[in-house]
């Protein structure tokens, strides 16, 4: 029997971190009549993984999906590559809820600056009436590395991760 993966804290933060720099997008998963709907959206990570920022259309169904109700989640994924295990690709599953980020709060102007330096082609997108910043506050993220190295965090403590235990209950 193998020994878990023991990676430090510092090496895993650097690990999330690399594999969001990697992706520019990722899999929104919102509630639609209590079945999970994925959508493809542009992403912005604030300091650590616990807060994200999406700029969304109140037309797309995965906006009215969070205004009906805000649970949602976040799938980051290493792109794929010839000859890479699909399995053994580094991923992180962010869970928490949504709620708009409006003009008035004190974030908003830096986390749109911020926005607008990564996805400086949605710039118009800001002048739109049916557009709105929305704040994920995540509360666990599960980290997978590579085979028998899954990590999972919660958002009061982000910086530090667990190695995962293989649940008993099933």
């Amino acid at each position: 029997m193998s020994m878990p993966d023991t990676k430090s804290n510092d090496d895993l933060e650097a690990a999330w971190r690399t594999l969001a720099e990697q992706t520019r997008t990722g899999v929104l998963l919102t509630l639609r009549n209590g079945h999970p709907f994925g959508s493809h959206v542009p992403f912005l990570l604030a300091v650590d993984w616990s807060r994200v920022y999406l700029h969304l259309s109140r037309l797309a169904l995965h906006t009215q999906h969070l205004l009906e109700d805000a649970r949602v989640s976040l799938f980051l994924a290493e792109p794929d590559k010839p000859g890479k295990n699909p399995l053994a690709r580094q991923r992180i599953n962010l869970q928490g809820t949504a709620s708009i980020l409006l003009p008035t709060e004190m974030a908003y102007e830096s986390v749109k600056q911020r926005y607008l330096a990564k996805f400086p082609q949605s710039h118009m997108m800001f002048d739109f009436s049916d557009f709105a910043l929305w704040e994920l506050r995540m509360e666990n993220a599960h980290l997978v590395l590579g085979f028998g190295q899954a990590y999972q965090a919660c958002s009061t403590t982000p910086g530090q991760w667990q190695h995962q235990k293989p649940d008993k209950k099933s």
